[in-house]
C-alpha cells in the first residue's frame, strides 16, 4: 500500500511557465490524477482535506494559480492566461487525459480548459460557478491590507476568515494574504462575462456541484447549465454556501469520488 503524506503541504513543487514560477501541491502516489484549481482569495492548500479524503485512490495535484499562493504575480489575469497555466501544469506533469476540478475562478478555468483541449480532459468537476459570471469586487477592495497580528486579521475579517485563512501570510509588516488586492480585482474583472460557448463545448462527463446557500450560482442557472448539456452533465446540490468544499467537506469529497468512480 502506498504511503499517504502527512499533509499536502509536504508536497510543494515548482515549475516555470512563460518566464514565471508557478507552484503546486502534489499528494503523490500511484492514484488516478485529479488536477484541482482554487478560487479567488484561496490557493492550492484549500484542497488539502479533499486530497486526504480521496487518497490513495486519487492523487490530487492542486495549482497555486497565477497571482496566488507561492506562484508569481503576473501582468495579465485574462481567460487565456489562466487556461494556458493549466495547460502548462498538465504538460509539466506529463500525464495523458486527466480529470480536472475547479472552484469558482478555478471552475471557469477548468471548463474552459476542457472545452479548448478536449483531448486532455476526461472528466470535469465544476464547483459553484456559472456559465455567466457577474462578480462584484467591492468585497475585495474592503479586505484589510495588513494587520499587526494573525488574530487581528481574523477579527477584521469576521465570518469570512475561515474561508481565506489558507492564504494568510506573515511578513515583516504584519499579517496579510498570499494574493494582492489589485491583482485580484483585475482577475475578477477579467472573469466576468458570458462563457456559455465554452460550457456547451465541453464534451467530457461533467459534475456541477452547487451550494444551496450559494450567493454565486442560482438554482435556476445551474439547472440551465445542465439542460444545455443534457446527458453529459449532472448536478449535485449540497447544503453549503459558495465554498462547498469548505462547508461540506465529507459530502463534497463523496460526490467527487462517486462521480470519478462512475466515469
Amino acid at each position: 500500500m502506498s504511503v499517504v503524506p502527512h499533509s499536502i503541504h509536504d508536497m510543494r513543487e515548482f515549475f516555470v511557465a512563460g518566464g514565471r514560477k508557478l507552484s503546486y501541491l502534489d499528494t503523490g502516489g500511484p492514484g488516478t490524477p485529479l488536477l484541482a484549481l482554487h478560487g479567488h482569495y484561496n490557493e492550492a492548500s484549500t484542497f488539502a482535506p479533499l486530497a486526504e479524503a480521496l487518497a490513495p485512490r486519487f492523487r490530487v495535484i492542486a495549482l497555486d494559480q497565477r497571482g496566488h499562493g507561492e506562484s508569481d504575480r503576473a501582468r495579465r489575469y485574462g481567460r487565456d492566461d489562466y487556461v494556458a497555466d493549466v495547460a502548462a501544469l498538465h504538460g509539466h506533469l506529463g500525464f495523458g487525459p486527466v480529470a480536472v476540478l475547479g472552484h469558482s475562478l478555478g471552475g471557469v478555468n477548468a471548463y474552459q480548459y476542457a472545452a479548448r483541449r478536449p483531448d486532455r480532459v476526461r472528466a470535469l468537476i465544476v464547483e459553484d460557478i456559472g456559465a455567466v459570471v457577474d462578480s462584484d469586487w467591492s468585497f475585495t477592495l474592503r479586505l484589510p491590507r495588513r494587520a499587526p497580528s494573525r488574530q487581528e486579521l481574523v477579527t477584521a475579517l469576521g465570518p469570512t476568515a475561515p474561508y481565506v485563512e489558507c492564504s494568510f501570510r506573515r511578513t515583516a509588516g504584519g499579517w496579510g494574504f498570499s494574493f494582492d488586492i489589485e491583482h485580484t480585482v483585475a482577475s475578477q474583472k477579467a472573469l466576468n462575462g458570458d462563457h456559455w460557448q465554452d460550457w456547451t463545448a465541453v464534451a467530457c462527463p461533467t459534475l456541477l456541484i452547487r451550494g444551496t446557500r450559494s450567493d454565486e450560482l442560482t438554482a435556476a442557472h445551474a439547472g440551465e447549465m445542465i439542460s444545455r448539456r443534457a446527458g453529459q452533465a449532472r448536478l449535485v446540490e449540497l447544503s453549503a454556501g459558495h465554498v462547498v468544499h469548505h462547508d461540506a467537506p465529507a459530502r463534497f469529497a463523496a460526490a467527487v469520488e462517486d462521480f470519478l468512480t462512475d466515469d
